[in-house]
Parts: C-alpha cells; sequence; structure tokens
C-alpha cells in the first residue's frame, strides 16, 4: 500500500443546501466534522460512487472517478475504495470469514483463506472464523467490518460515524484498536466522517469543517481547534462564547478589544477587515484573585450551574456587560463565590472571528 493523494471538488442538490465542496487530502486520518445533516456523509456516498455528484469532479491519484464534464462516473466496484458504514453492513447469512472474504473477487480459495486469515488475525478475531454477525458484540462487528474492507486493500478508506452505535465504555477500546490496525497496516488514505468533536481529535491528522454543506475551516487539527477561523467554523467546533466586538485598537505591545463595555486584552496580531466577533472556550476561562500583572480580570455574577460528573457549566454575567458560559471542575465550583474572586479571560485563549 503507498501514499495517495484525493482531490475532490463537486456539487449537489440536497433537501434544503447544495453540497458544494473542494478539498484535497493525502495520506493520514483527515476528519469530516460538523452538525448532523450538513453534508458528511453524502460527500463519502459520493466518494464511493454510491450516490451521483450534480457537477464536479473527483480524483484519486491519478485516476478520475468523477468528472461531470467529461461524463466519466467509474462504478463503486472499481475505484479501489473502502467504506465502513455506520451500522456495518455486515451480511447477516455470512460467517465472519465468509463476510471478509466477501470483496476478494476473483482469487483463489487458497489465496482468500490467507488473506482472511491474516486479517483476522490483526483485528484479533482469532476463534470468531465461523461465527455469525448476531454472535458478535458490537465491537468485534465492526472489526470485522474494518477487516472485510482493508483486505481488499483499498487506496482511499472511508469511515461513516464508525463509533456512534457503541457503548462509551467500549468506544475508548476500539479507538484505540482502529488506530493500532491503521498505523501498523494501512498507509493510504483515511475520511472519517464525524460529529463529536473529541473523537475527531484523538483519532485525526486533519480537519475539514462543515456546515451547511460547505466547508468553513480546514487545516491541521490543532490549528482548527485552537483558532478557529469564522463564526461558523467556532460554533461547529463547539465554542460556547462568541459575541461582537465594537472595535479593535493597538495602544502598544497588544491589542485592545472592546466588548460591550468591556475592553479585552489580547496579543498583538493581524486584524482582517472582516473581523467582528470573538470567542474563548469555556474550559479556558479562569477564576482567581486579582493579581497586579493579570490582565483582563472582571468581577461577574452566577446567573446558573448545571453540575456534570466531572465539571460544572457556570453561566456568570462579567461586569453586566456580557454573558459568558464556563466550565468548572466540580471541586473548585464553592470557590467561586469566596470573596475577592474575579474571572479571567487569558489573553491568549481570546480569538477573533470573521462573521461568516
Amino acid at each position: 500500500m503507498t501514499d495517495s493523494t484525493l482531490k475532490v471538488a463537486i456539487t449537489k442538490k440536497l433537501n434544503h443546501f447544495q453540497l458544494d465542496v473542494d478539498f484535497e487530502v493525502k495520506s493520514g486520518v483527515t476528519g469530516i466534522i460538523g452538525p448532523s445533516g450538513c453534508g458528511k456523509s453524502m460527500t463519502l456516498q459520493c466518494l464511493a460512487g454510491l450516490q451521483t455528484p450534480d457537477s464536479g469532479e473527483i480524483w484519486l491519484d491519478d485516476q478520475v472517478l468523477y468528472h461531470s464534464g467529461d461524463r466519466i462516473n467509474v462504478k463503486p466496484k472499481d475505484r479501489k475504495i473502502g467504506y465502513v458504514f455506520q451500522n456495518y453492513a455486515l451480511f447477516p447469512h455470512m460467517t465472519v470469514e465468509e463476510n471478509i472474504t466477501y470483496g476478494l473477487k476473483g482469487k483463489s480459495h487458497e489465496e482468500k483463506k490467507q488473506r482472511a486469515d491474516d486479517m483476522i488475525e490483526k483485528v484479533q478475531l482469532a476463534g470468531l472464523e465461523d461465527h455469525y454477525p448476531e454472535q458478535l458484540s458490537g465491537g468485534q462487528q465492526q472489526r470485522v467490518a474494518l477487516a472485510r474492507t482493508l483486505v481488499t486493500e483499498p487506496e482511499l478508506l472511508l469511515l461513516d460515524e464508525p463509533f456512534s452505535a457503541l457503548d462509551y465504555h467500549v468506544k475508548h477500546i476500539l479507538e484505540q484498536e482502529l488506530i493500532r490496525i491503521l498505523e501498523e497496516y494501512y498507509t493510504g488514505t483515511v475520511l472519517l466522517v464525524t460529529h463529536n468533536m473529541e473523537e475527531a481529535y484523538r483519532l485525526c491528522d486533519h480537519l475539514i469543517l462543515y456546515d451547511q454543506g460547505q466547508i468553513v475551516q480546514s487545516g491541521k487539527k490543532e490549528d482548527v481547534f485552537q483558532r478557529p477561523a469564522t463564526v461558523r467554523a467556532a460554533r461547529v467546533i463547539g465554542c460556547q462564547n462568541i459575541f461582537p466586538v465594537q472595535s479593535v485598537t493597538e495602544p502598544g505591545d497588544h491589542l485592545v478589544c472592546k466588548i460591550g463595555d468591556l475592553n479585552l486584552q489580547i496579543p498583538s496580531q493581524p486584524v482582517p477587515e472582516a473581523v467582528d466577533h470573538m470567542g474563548i472556550y469555556a474550559e479556558n476561562i479562569h477564576f482567581k484573585k486579582a493579581g497586579d500583572d493579570t490582565a483582563n480580570l472582571f468581577d461577574f455574577t452566577i446567573a446558573e450551574s448545571l453540575k456534570g460528573i466531572h465539571r460544572t457549566r457556570v453561566t456568570i454575567h462579567v461586569e453586566n456587560a456580557v454573558s459568558l458560559t464556563a466550565s468548572v471542575p466540580n471541586e473548585e465550583v464553592d470557590s467561586l463565590s469566596q470573596e475577592g474572586v474575579k474571572v479571567e479571560l487569558p489573553p491568549s485563549h481570546l480569538f477573533l472571528l470573521a462573521n461568516r
């Protein structure tokens, strides 16, 4: 298996919007993330040939899989693409071994058997060769689906919400198994569709953010999560605090952004003309007693709180100027009411956003 490059530029009319995406990805795991119904799975179906775009082109390395202008539309079986569906789509009347060898058309019985045995060993299904899907756990079914796909040696691997049907405790185990299998046995390109931001961060190298059929940002996962560029991108990745900026000035070695009656300092940086919002993650809002060298430290009042297993989500009013949501460890919640405690919006964790 060699590295591969996927180039996609397609449009397709959907019920409430038009899918219109243009991107290029190489080897490694790229996550397509966004809310339900934004066009993520439709993109995978178009890549696999299960749906036909209205226009555009799809290239996998030097092969044209689809080209509306030249009327090229390669059949799914000829695309060298593996697809692991959300519900695994195993054949219920076939055993584990039969499911895995199903895609090995034109191979001898001996070669099918050898390749299936090798893959069964890799995905740790030894001893279950003669079991049927209904006799397997959800995690085992997922491994069969992955093995059935990888045994065909696809150049592109599509994973559509692969963990959504699994229990919480099983999901994290299988995430690690998936990472191991891909690192050890697959060097092609992987596209992973998910709406789970934590899952995307753990599994992916790069991210493509979708919203209403459009790409709102893409890049290395660290860059996309730490510095969303637009309001739409920030909302897709779950930023809880987004507020309009009245003005941005540079009085010295830093910028000052006016938010209502608040003046917030952020590190000096180029400010595009389209910037008119600011954001901060709930987890990056701090609470502390006043210090001489602390910027962006304000009085606050607690409006409401919602306690979770480990953290409490607290809605606060800052200087009666803006409402924010903070995420606080449960053991620290009581300290918020102590005298002299203020809210800190760390300058390095605030980011400017364009309203698009």
